[in-house]
């Protein structure tokens, strides 16, 4: 494989709404084919008629504390109340107030308002900056909290504001912006689909929304199981942040992501992870790695049929050992009762793989792949531990 493409032969859902084209530019120049279907549509904040509620009770009653969550979220306040000709006037009401910044992107959206953070922790983490409130005490303090999203069953509410009310604070939510699905769910549909079958080698989410509404969705279709079930055992979740990775961790996914929370860290994540993660399977003296969407030979990316693509799945979940046919005409797109379907595609799949010896007949019982020796002796010391 070309060092200069270590995503050669991977195939990785994006999920995101903004900046989804820069992103899948960052994955396709390291080899990789991209799927993308946008997970959420944000509501115009112009729009909402809460958001313009707090915002002049804010500028009526500044409070002594904001606390900045997201520079997406801050900006769009801050934009929301120029369109209602409240600017100036929020501007100032900040400005009389100890502002907090969760993290960098928050931090940089205050001071291009030209405003100034008080403070901003160095772990990017709502937690951190709950301990910090606490610490100093907040007991009869008012304190205006930016919120962001929405709450679903996948995306719990957070305790930040309750907590700070239990502790005495005077606390203002105010919910910058909502998210909504898409009108058109067919691109979702089409990567749960995938998600399920292991069409995909990983999906990116660069927000706890974009993992809500994929969820919510897979739930609606009847295919949160076997997507999570996907996720836990062959399809990586890449995200940005540990924020992002909440719903999924709460729900027993295995998440990776970058040191650093930006757009470009994660795009060098995935290049990194799945090609240490890629399964390497030696076989009739060929080294063979399954993908979502292709076998790589030798290092040769080889494109597959759905029909042996499928087969190639089943048979490498268990290399070695022996599939029987029903097993593998269950697996084939469309089933069938016919196991001479089975045998055409097997004939397409060696054709295919270029290396007819690596899928091996079983008279009578089915098919398998013919490990190597080497792994063969991996596979007897696996099973017995």
């Amino acid at each position: 494989m070309n060092d200069a493409a270590p995503l050669c032969g991977f195939t990785i859902g994006i999920t995101a709404s903004r900046r989804a084209e820069e992103f899948a530019t960052l994955l396709t120049r390291r080899g990789a084919t991209v799927v993308h279907a946008p997970a959420i549509r944000i509501i115009p904040l112009a729009d909402d008629t809460e958001l313009e509620r707090v915002t002049r009770q804010i500028i009526d009653n500044p409070p002594e504390i904001v606390v900045a969550t997201t520079g997406i979220g801050f900006r769009g306040w801050m934009e929301a109340a120029d369109g209602w000709g409240e600017a100036e006037e929020l501007g100032r009401a900040l400005a009389a107030s100890r502002l907090l910044a969760r993290g960098p992107k928050a931090k940089g959206a205050i001071r291009a308002a030209d405003l100034r953070e008080e403070w901003s922790p160095a772990s990017e983490s709502s937690a951190e900056v709950l301990d910090h409130l606490l610490g100093e005490g907040v007991e009869g303090k008012r304190i205006a909290v930016q919120l962001h999203g929405a709450t679903t069953e996948w995306e719990p509410v957070a305790d930040f504001c309750e907590v700070l009310r239990c502790a005495g604070a005077d606390v203002i939510a105010v919910p910058v912006y909502r998210w909504t699905p898409l009108e058109d769910q067919a691109p979702m549909d089409r990567m749960i689909e995938l998600i399920a079958s292991g069409g995909l080698d990983a999906v990116s989410f660069t927000s706890a929304p974009a993992v809500a509404s994929l969820l919510t969705r897979a739930k609606e279709t009847g295919m949160i199981e076997m997507v999570l079930h996907s996720f836990r055992h062959r399809v990586l979740a890449a995200c940005v942040g540990p924020v992002t990775a909440g719903p999924l961790r709460e729900l027993e996914v295995p998440t990776t992501m970058p040191a650093r929370s930006r757009l470009g860290a994660l795009a060098r994540h995935i290049a990194d992870e799945l090609p240490r993660r890629a399964n390497k399977i030696h076989t009739a003296g060929h080294e063979l790695s399954i993908r979502g969407g292709c076998v790589v030979v030798d290092g040769e990316v080889r494109q597959l049929p759905p029909a042996a693509m499928s087969l190639m799945r089943t048979l490498g979940a268990r290399p070695g050992r022996v599939v029987p046919r029903d097993e593998l005409l269950a697996a084939l797109p469309g089933g069938g009762g016919d196991t001479h379907a089975v045998e055409t595609a097997v004939a397409r799949l060696r054709a295919s793989l270029g290396a007819p010896k690596a899928v091996q007949t079983v008279v009578k019982r089915g098919y398998r792949l013919a490990l190597d020796p080497v792994d063969c002796a991996d596979s007897r010391e696996e099973g017995q531990q």
